[in-house]
C-alpha cells in the first residue's frame, strides 16, 4: 500500500531533492547533518503521510527553511544559486522520497538501515537506471541488515555509510561489506580491526561480535 496518492509523488520527489540540494550547496550543511534535522522535525512525519502542505505546498527551498526553523527557531535566508544540473544530493532526496512513498516505510526507519550518505553513494550507477532498480536494491539492503550483523545495525543507527565508516576506522569498505553480509566472520577478525571499528562507532568491541 502506497504512503499517499500517486498524484503527489512526483512533486514530493522534486521537493525533497531540491531541499537536500539547497541545504548542502547553498546553506553549506553536511548532508547527514541536515537530514538528521529533517528526521527529528515533525515535517518528515507529515511529509511521509503525504500532507499536501509539504509534499506539494512548498518548494524544496521552503521545506529546508521550515526544517531549520522547526529545529532552531530561526529562519534561514540564504539566497539559492539555481542550477540546471541535478546533484547527487538532489537525486538522493528524489530517490528516497519515491522509496518512502512506494514502501510506506517511514523516513526515519529507512535511515536506520540505509543512511542518507549511503544512498548518495548509490548515485552511480543508479541515477541512470529505472527507479525500480533502486527500490529493489534498498529492499535487499534492509532485508539483509534486519537479519544481519550487529556491525550493520550499529552503523545504520549511527547514520553513516560504509564509505564513511571506512574513512573513520581505516578498515576497507570491502571488508566492512563482507562483515556486514556475514561473508566473513567478525568474531574471527583481529582485535585491532574490531577495536578500530568500535572506536569509529563509539561502542564497545563486544557490541560488534555476533552471537
Amino acid at each position: 500500500m502506497y504512503a499517499y496518492s500517486d498524484l503527489y509523488v512526483e512533486k514530493a520527489q522534486s521537493a525533497l531533492g531540491n531541499m537536500l540540494h539547497y541545504a548542502v550547496y547553498d546553506m553549506g550543511m553536511g548532508l547527514s547533518e541536515f537530514y538528521s534535522h529533517f528526521l527529528s522535525s515533525r515535517i518528515a512525519y507529515c511529509f511521509g503521510l503525504g500532507d499536501p502542505r509539504y509534499t506539494v505546498g512548498m518548494s524544496g527551498i521552503e521545506l529546508a527553511m521550515e526544517v531549520m526553523h522547526s529545529v532552531t527557531g530561526r529562519y534561514v535566508e540564504t539566497v539559492p544559486e539555481y542550477s540546471m544540473d541535478k546533484s547527487p544530493e538532489y537525486w538522493s532526496g528524489w530517490a528516497v522520497a519515491y522509496y518512502e512513498w512506494c514502501s510506506n516505510i517511514p523516513f526515519e526507519r529507512i535511515n536506520e538501515y540505509v543512511p542518507i550518505d549511503e544512498i548518495r553513494d548509490m548515485y552511480d550507477p543508479y541515477h541512470e537506471a529505472d527507479i525500480t532498480k533502486f527500490t529493489y536494491e534498498i529492499d535487499q539492503r534492509i532485508e539483509r541488515r534486519h537479519e544481519g550483523s550487529r556491525l550493520a545495525r550499529l552503523r545504520a543507527y549511527a547514520g553513516i555509510s560504509q564509505r564513511i565508516l571506512s574513512e573513520r576506522s581505516g578498515v576497507s569498505v570491502r571488508m566492512i561489506e563482507q562483515y556486514e553480509q556475514k561473508k566473513k566472520d567478525i568474531n574471527r577478525a583481529s582485535s585491532a580491526t574490531v577495536y578500530k571499528l568500535s572506536r569509529a562507532l563509539n561502542c564497545r568491541m563486544e557490541d560488534l561480535l555476533d552471537n
